[in-house]
C-alpha cells in the first residue's frame, strides 16, 4: 500500500508542477531573458516581446495539460489499488513517462505560434490589410 501511495504522489506531483509554473508563466514571464529559467528557445529569446508572448502561450498550454493530467493520473492509479507492487511500479512508471511526453508536447504549438506571430528577427508580423 505504501508503494501505491508513493506512486500516486509521484504521478500527481508533475501535473501540479505544470499547473503552478503554467499559471506563473501565463501571468508573467520570468524577469529578463536568461539562459537558466523559463521557456528558452532561440525564437523565444529574440527580444522581450517574443519572451513574454512565448511564456504566456506556453503557460496556458502547460496549465491546461496539467489540469487534465491531474484528473487522469489519480483515476488511472485507482485501478491499481491493491495490485502487486510490480504492477503498480510498471504501470505507474509508464504513467510518469506519458506525463513527461505531455510535458514536452506544448513546445511544438508554442514554436508554431511564435513563427506565425513574429518574423525571423523577432518583429511582430503585420496583419493583412484586407478588411
Amino acid at each position: 500500500m505504501w508503494f501505491w501511495i508513493f506512486m500516486l504522489a509521484m504521478n500527481v506531483w508533475l501535473p501540479l508542477t505544470m499547473i503552478g509554473f503554467g499559471r506563473s508563466f501565463s501571468k508573467r514571464a520570468p524577469g529578463k531573458i536568461n539562459y537558466l529559467f523559463g521557456y528558452r528557445t532561440t525564437r523565444s529569446m529574440k527580444n522581450e516581446d517574443t519572451w513574454t508572448f512565448a511564456h504566456r502561450y506556453f503557460g496556458k498550454l502547460w496549465q491546461a495539460a496539467g489540469w487534465i493530467m491531474l484528473v487522469v493520473s489519480p483515476a488511472a492509479m485507482l485501478f491499481l489499488l491493491g495490485k502487486d507492487d510490480g504492477i503498480v511500479g510498471n504501470i505507474g512508471g509508464l504513467l510518469c513517462l506519458l506525463q513527461v511526453v505531455v510535458l514536452i508536447i506544448p513546445i511544438f504549438p508554442t514554436e508554431r505560434a511564435l513563427k506565425r506571430t513574429f518574423d525571423e528577427d523577432g518583429h511582430r508580423r503585420q496583419a493583412d490589410g484586407c478588411a
